[in-house]
């Protein structure tokens, strides 16, 4: 249930946002509006809005196939809004490391769901490592996903260059591993266990 309302007031923003580009100017990160007028709560609202639909469509699908697991999960080991806690978290945890970074860059501006939507996805991957997922029309298992995505975010933050947060995709994927392990050490072992012994389901 608290994915498919983080998915529909994710829309709702997006969408206004896409209509009334006040709007988006103010939730936007904008590092200069956090240091100089103390809008901290743009380090959250950030994560409500987007580039494009595209970009909305992208990250959105991403949370509805997987974040209706990890709520599962989380929700039994810490309470029904467990996984509320955990995505507004991972908005605001992802992106601090590309916010100190540009804290003194009035030109630097960033938004949208990715870091996450990256935490959930990597969330899922500690729980079903082998399990089965559709990329680009092309079936793969997760961990071998998990592996390309951190490569592939990891060079591109190093490149440069393309407009999208790489340092946040890369920033919540570790927040979803350390929070799931924090929540529950003994999902590390049990990960260990599932990737040896792969199961294609």
């Amino acid at each position: 249930m608290l994915t498919f309302i983080l998915i529909a007031v994710t829309v709702l923003v997006s969408w206004l946002a896409f209509e009334r580009p006040p709007l988006l100017n103010r939730l936007i990160l904008w590092p200069p509006a956090i240091d100089r007028n103390h809008q901290y709560d743009r380090l959250l609202t950030h994560g409500f809005i987007h580039a494009d639909w595209s970009h909305l469509l992208f990250n959105m699908i991403t949370l509805y196939f997987f974040g209706r697991v990890i709520e599962n999960v989380i929700g039994q080991l810490i309470g029904p809004f467990g996984f509320l806690l955990f995505y507004l978290s991972a908005i605001v945890i992802a992106i601090l490391p590309t916010y100190l970074r540009h804290r003194h860059d009035p030109t630097y501006r960033s938004l949208g769901a990715s870091g996450a939507v990256s935490a959930v996805l990597f969330a899922f991957v500690l729980i079903k490592p082998w399990s089965m997922i559709i990329v680009f029309v092309l079936p793969m298992p997760a961990i071998l996903y998990a592996v390309g995505y951190v490569a592939y975010s990891f060079w591109m933050d190093r490149r440069g260059g393309d407009n999208i947060n790489h340092s946040a995709h890369l920033s919540g994927a570790i927040y979803g591993v350390l929070f799931m392990l924090l929540m529950e050490p003994r999902v590390g072992t049990i990960f260990l266990e599932r990737l040896m012994s792969p199961s294609f389901r």
